[in-house]
């Protein structure tokens, strides 16, 4: 099965875990595993840190049972099964929030309601052929942002067979909780990679957290700051890599102006659903969405 779990250019854990060891307290703690599908670590200083850790874990697979696609009774899964979800957590109304806010930044180049789409490409690809034009338009006509209405009380499509996916925003999202729930513990020290990376404090040896862009040979340091990278060739549809998984919703078309992207900012969330939409912007329209986030450009792609 084709899935969006992105193969990102960041490398948190290959550069932070080396320095456990390296005059660090015998309170830190490192984790590594497997989160929402995707390799995953968790580095923090703290006397009940391995306790700590099984309450962040359990936190993620909270989350996962609210926004993952693939577990059938997941908040998300019923919704689009339903059309309609009755007393949505918290959690979900708060991402259909930041989701809206990016939506309307970027002029509706992110836009969760892509997943019909997603799902044309994703089943015509597994079968050697491509969408036909007809295709794309009638899953285009399943999809758009406003036909989704939320309340406290209900979220609901306003339109048959619409679907979401927060798959370009949900990683960093949980990233964000979970460094939440640690800092909320006593946990001043702590960086979280879910496939999106919340790094807080500072690391083991006293200094930020060293975060590397393997597509830039590049360190950042990182101090109560979160990174998320996208690229359209992360994952493809197709054998070739030609067909780039990230979808632009005004064509139905794979795309990409960028080979790879990066984004800091103070929310991973932001920064994840940031970096999924400029990669299919041009420089100018980047720089003309506001906030307080700092770029990090890869290469062109070239057409």
């Amino acid at each position: 099965m084709i899935t969006r779990r992105r193969v990102i250019s960041i490398l948190a854990g290959a550069a932070a875990l080396p320095l456990i060891g390296q005059g660090a307290r015998a309170s830190t703690y490192k984790w590594s595993g497997v989160a929402l599908g995707a390799n995953a670590n968790i580095i923090l200083d703290h006397e009940d840190a391995k306790a700590l850790t099984q309450k962040a874990l359990l936190e993620i697979a909270r989350l996962e049972k609210v926004f993952s696609l693939y577990l059938p009774d997941s908040q998300l899964a019923r919704l689009n099964r339903d059309g309609v979800l009755a007393d949505p957590a918290v959690e979900l109304l708060d991402l259909i929030n930041i989701s809206d806010r990016i939506y309307r930044e970027t002029a509706g180049v992110f836009d969760p309601s892509v997943q019909p789409l997603w799902a044309l490409h994703a089943q015509k690809y597994a079968r050697g052929e491509r969408p036909t034009p007809n295709e794309i338009a009638t899953a285009r006509g399943r999809s758009g942002w406003m036909g989704i209405s939320a309340s406290p009380s209900q979220v609901e499509f306003s339109k048959p067979d619409m679907a979401l996916t927060f798959n370009g925003i949900a990683q960093g999202y949980i990233a964000d909780k979970v460094a939440d729930l640690l800092r909320q513990e006593g946990v001043k020290n702590v960086l979280v990679n879910t496939g999106e990376i919340s790094a807080q404090g500072v690391a083991p040896n006293g200094m930020p957290w060293p975060v590397s862009l393997a597509y830039k040979n590049e360190q950042l340091n990182l101090s109560n700051a979160a990174i998320a990278t996208s690229s359209p060739s992360g994952t493809a549809f197709d054998q070739g890599g030609q067909a780039g998984h990230i979808l632009d919703p005004h064509t139905g078309q794979p795309g990409g102006m960028w080979q790879s992207l990066s984004v800091v900012d103070k929310s991973a969330a932001r920064a994840d659903g940031l970096s999924t939409a400029f990669c299919l912007m041009s420089r100018a329209k980047i720089e003309a969405v506001p906030g307080e986030h700092k770029l990090i450009f890869g290469d062109p792609i070239l057409t």
